[in-house]
């Protein structure tokens, strides 16, 4: 009768340490209605381990660490779902910011050698070195010092454009003035004058990035 009395104990022990941890740690997945039914399996454990003593502590320490292994499993899917988002989010609100960049001049105009490069406004006179003819569809190059010699003419433009070694054979030296040549026009000038005043020249500024 003692060994059956301590046997009992011990088989008490058991269910108040691993029984309570199994019953409690599933309801926290569960809804209210699942709780009657893991009340009912709890209990029936209980009978089945009050008639073979032996088996309890093995099954109910492998839910245990059943249950452990499926709540390790559940934190170590969830975060890199979340921190995946976030890269992909600052990515799209840095695409506009590279995009940016790059001045228009307006209106356009060009000048001679003494009359400074760069982005032209109204009131900053300056000669637009990033000129691009719509016409032709080749870039403006600039000879500094130098104007076109009356014997230039189209031909001589669209066999030579864009070799500068050839060009030269058809500029004069002339301090003070800027040569302007694409494959289908040129121009000649020691003064800023705004391309608007020279419809005959299809020349727009492409875009400064300095």
């Amino acid at each position: 009768m003692d060994n059956d009395d301590d046997l009992d104990e011990l088989l008490d022990e058991v269910e108040k340490k691993f029984c309570r941890n199994v019953s409690v740690a599933p309801s926290a997945r569960v809804d209210s209605s699942g709780a009657g039914k893991c009340g009912k399996e709890n209990e029936g454990e209980r009978k089945r381990s009050a008639t073979k003593p032996e088996q309890p502590i093995s099954s109910v320490t492998d839910d245990v660490d059943a249950l452990l292994e499926e709540l390790l499993e559940d934190f170590s899917d969830s975060p890199p779902l979340k921190t995946e988002q976030f890269p992909k989010g600052t990515q799209v609100e840095k695409k506009p910011t590279s995009q940016s960049g790059g001045r228009k001049c307006c209106p356009v105009f060009v000048g001679g050698s003494s009359v400074m490069s760069g982005v032209g406004t109204a009131s900053s006179k300056r000669s637009c070195d990033q000129l691009r003819c719509t016409s032709c569809d080749f870039r403006v190059l600039m000879f500094d010092d130098c104007e076109w010699d009356s014997s230039c003419d189209y031909l001589f433009l669209r066999n030579n454009m864009p070799d500068r070694q050839k060009l030269r054979a058809r500029l004069k030296k002339r301090r003070g003035l800027r040569a302007f040549a694409c494959q289908c026009s040129w121009f000649s000038t020691s003064e800023p004058t705004d391309l608007t005043d020279r419809p005959q020249l299809r020349w727009v500024c492409g875009k400064h990035h300095d």
